[in-house]
């Protein structure tokens, strides 16, 4: 079986990588691939991503966001987390059947000291009732397709700060994620394997698969990305994985309600998105002012609906005028950012 370990941390960039080897004739199946990313969420497939992120936060913070190409839920990587990706056959397992597919990984960590580590529920391994690892799946052209998540040593604070969708009221139909309690699988391995970088971590858990103690003897089955590879990987990356509407303009449609009191007068915004688009906005409240909201209301129909583009938009006007006695910044927060 060759493997693959790539050399980018960037998630759209290994994403762009998984679908072009899944896809062409370069690998044949089964073959694995390991990656580690700098700060970023996964939306699944069929997720509405406004829903399961806090896109302030993820602007604040530099959290790279992207939608995947398999169902299942939103997940945040950094890099105390290692991904691993199983390309098979499709006539050789049952779509959903992930405790087979991954077995050669818990195996390894069985014997690395995790002997507590098992699947279960629909696509988790988990340790002490803890989740450390969620997987996805999806199948094309007779081949399976697998992807998981390994926490090694992820920040766990920021897994909560980036996955904790304000308190914005949103009714939606998009698929939501359900939120485990999540635990680092540093702590439970052997006390040789607890001070590993990410990188040296992957290694072991590579030698364990091939069963050798030898990297060397590991990397005989290594397969190393060519110029014409690359090529293929960069323009799938920027049609898709880097693409406003793939990552958000797929979302199913929501509304959003934004209401605050102020000492001058209530807002009440109400919005319906499509697409990531906001396609129609009303504004309500008992608010005074001698200009006419639905100029406002007008502005914003059509717009993309991140904070970014609605501050922008909201600034171009003389707030005063439309909220008398209400700080225009307090106005801008209300309607523009996550709370």
């Amino acid at each position: 079986m060759k493997y693959l370990a790539m050399q980018s941390h960037d998630i759209r960039s290994n994403l762009a990588t998984e679908q072009y080897l899944m896809n062409s004739q370069q690998i044949k199946p089964p073959f694995m691939l390991f990656y580690i990313e700098k700060d970023c969420i996964i939306v699944g497939r069929n997720q509405n991503t406004l829903e399961e992120i806090n896109q302030q936060y993820c602007e604040e913070h530099g959290v790279t966001v992207t939608r995947r190409l398999s169902g299942g839920g939103a997940m945040y990587q950094d890099m105390g987390n290692l991904c691993f990706s199983f390309v098979v056959p499709a006539d050789q397992i049952r779509f959903g059947d992930f405790k087979d597919l991954v077995k050669p990984v818990v195996d390894a960590l069985h014997e690395m000291g995790c002997t507590g580590a098992k699947v279960t529920g629909r696509n988790d391994i988990v340790v002490d009732g803890k989740k450390f690892s969620g997987n996805a799946m999806y199948t094309r052209d007779g081949k399976a397709f697998s992807h998981g998540t390994l926490m090694y040593n992820v920040n766990t604070d920021s897994v909560a700060d980036a996955l904790h969708v304000p308190k914005d009221k949103i009714a939606s139909k998009g698929i939501k994620s359900v939120r485990s309690r999540v635990t680092n699988i540093m702590q439970y391995l052997k006390p040789e394997y607890q001070n590993l970088s990410t990188e040296e971590f992957r290694d072991e858990l590579i030698k364990k698969i091939y069963h050798t103690d030898s990297l060397k003897a590991a990397q005989q089955n290594e397969y190393h990305l060519t110029s014409a590879d690359n090529a293929a990987i960069d323009k799938i990356e920027q049609e898709l994985y880097k693409n406003w509407d793939w990552v958000y303009g797929k979302s199913p449609a929501f509304t959003i309600k934004k209401r605050h009191h102020f000492t001058s007068g209530t807002i009440d915004a109400r919005m319906l998105i499509e697409k990531g688009k906001i396609v129609n906005v009303k504004i309500y409240g008992d608010f005074f002012g001698t200009g006419d909201v639905h100029d406002i209301e007008n502005e914003l129909q059509g717009l993309k609906y991140d904070p970014q583009t609605l501050r922008q938009a909201l600034n171009q006007f003389d707030l005063n005028k439309y909220f008398m006695g209400i700080d225009p910044a307090d106005v801008v927060n209300l309607i523009a950012e996550q709370h």
